[in-house]
Parts: C-alpha cells; sequence; structure tokens
C-alpha cells in the first residue's frame, strides 16, 4: 500500500521537472523570437514612443517619493556606524557608493517589475483571453511586434532613465539628511561624495538597468502573451510576472557585480 502512495508522488515530482525545462524551452523561443522580429519590419515607433511615456512618465511619482526616502532612510541608517569610530566625514562617499552602484538600479527594478511588470503581464493576458491577439493575426497585422517588442524596448530604454532620476532624488535625500546634521554644504557633499566613485561604477549601473529592463518586459509579455483559462489566467499573469522579474532582477544583479569585480581587480 505505501509503494502505491509513493508511486504518484514520485511521478507528480517528475511531471513538475517536465513543465520547469519545458517552460524553460519556451521561454528561450520567445526571446529567440523577440531578436528576430526586433531587426525586421515593420517599425511601431509610434507604439514605442506610448509605451516609454506610460512605463516612464507615469511611474516618476513612486520612482520620486522611494528615490527620497531611499536616500534619507539610507543615511539614517549609516550614520550611527560611522559615529562610532569617529568617521562621520566619510557618510558622503559611502552613501554615494552605495546608491550609485547598487541601490539606484537595483530598487529601481523592483519598483518597476512591481508596477510595469504586473501592468504588462494583465494587459497582454487579457487581450489573450478575449481573443484580441487572435484578431490582430487576422486583420494582417503582427501581434508579437506590436504588442511585446514594443513594450520591451520601451522597458528597456526606460529604466536607464529612471535608474538616474532615481540616483539622483536620492542623493538629495541623503544631502538633506547630512546638511541637517552635520551642515555640510552642498558643493561639499557632491566633492566629496563622487571622489570615490569612477566611470566604471556609472557604467556597471547602466549595464544592470538595461539588463533589468529588458528582463521586467521580456517576462511580462512572455507571461502575458501565453496566458490561458480566462480570467484565473489574467491574475495568475501578472502575480508571476512580478515574481519572476523580481527573482531574476536579484540573479543578474549576483551575475553582474561578480563581473564588475573582476575589472576591478588590479
Amino acid at each position: 500500500m505505501s509503494l502505491k502512495q509513493k508511486q504518484p508522488r514520485r511521478y507528480v515530482f517528475t511531471g513538475k521537472i517536465d513543465a520547469f525545462f519545458t517552460d524553460v524551452y519556451t521561454f528561450g523561443q520567445f526571446i529567440s523570437r523577440f531578436f528576430k522580429s526586433l531587426f525586421l519590419p515593420p517599425y511601431e515607433f509610434k507604439e514605442i514612443v506610448r509605451q516609454s511615456y506610460s512605463i516612464g512618465v507615469k511611474s516618476l511619482p513612486l520612482i520620486t517619493l522611494t528615490g527620497f526616502i531611499t536616500g534619507i532612510v539610507f543615511t539614517k541608517q549609516s550614520r550611527p556606524s560611522l559615529s562610532d569610530f569617529g568617521a562621520t566625514s566619510w557618510l558622503p562617499s559611502l552613501v554615494t557608493i552605495a546608491i550609485v552602484r547598487a541601490l539606484a538600479p537595483l530598487v529601481t527594478g523592483l519598483i518597476t517589475a512591481g508596477k510595469v511588470g504586473s501592468n504588462i503581464g494583465a494587459e497582454l493576458g487579457s487581450m489573450k483571453v478575449t481573443e484580441q491577439i487572435d484578431a490582430m493575426e487576422v486583420s494582417a497585422t503582427n501581434p508579437f511586434k506590436f504588442l511585446v517588442v514594443t513594450r520591451v524596448l520601451a522597458t528597456t530604454c526606460m529604466v536607464p532613465l529612471l535608474m538616474l532620476y532615481m540616483a539622483l532624488l536620492a542623493m538629495m535625500g541623503a544631502f538633506v539628511n547630512v546638511h541637517s546634521n552635520e551642515q555640510t554644504s552642498f558643493v561639499s557633499f557632491i566633492e566629496n561624495g563622487f571622489h570615490s566613485i569612477s566611470f566604471l561604477d556609472i557604467y556597471s549601473s547602466f549595464i544592470k538597468s538595461i539588463i533589468f529592463g529588458f528582463t521586467i518586459g521580456i517576462v511580462g509579455c512572455y507571461q502575458g502573451y501565453n496566458t490561458t483559462q480566462g480570467t484565473q489566467g489574467v491574475g495568475r499573469a501578472a502575480n508571476t510576472s512580478v515574481v519572476m522579474a523580481m527573482f531574476l532582477i536579484f540573479i543578474e544583479e549576483i551575475i553582474v557585480v561578480q563581473i564588475i569585480n573582476w575589472f576591478r581587480m588590479p
């Protein structure tokens, strides 16, 4: 009897492994199809601009609030540790390094994944279950080009710009906190902060932001474009888009940081 009970569990576990690798293969094909369609006409420039506006401009309020608060909170948390060693003068450098190297691209990617990724997954998912995508194919329109390529390009281009904006706001928040406690001037804060920053740090943040933006767009489009099971599938697509995008962002952060550290070695 126990053997009969164990066999179904083993088959279920094997089925989940098969389903996982099938999803990985399908996702790889989806990415390959994106790059094949990227350089082929027609080029939907108007839709790319519209998606860039929707992703970039409409995310500014949330990015503004989060960036400013991030700078203030990180500075408040770092001051006691530096005060124990009498090194509060290092606070601008510490904050700038943390924001430029890690906080700005990572926090921007996570916020965009939550706001934009879920929106893309739900939007394309609802179009899929209501057969709007099939209707576009019947009307001689390439839905993959119009819906997927434009959104992935928009996220890839806008996330680095949002990262720069967030880094600026986080630095302003950090300066407000430093100035209120140490009466440090703005010029002194900028000079001390960027003294320890190199172009490699800025380049690495840009590279990470581009990768994060592409990940958010391609995951959201994949989940939405392959939605099934009606309205329940739309909710699942939106939720999975956020979870998978955030998970991949953390994995990519580890990989990119390791690669960049190789270049830092003398």
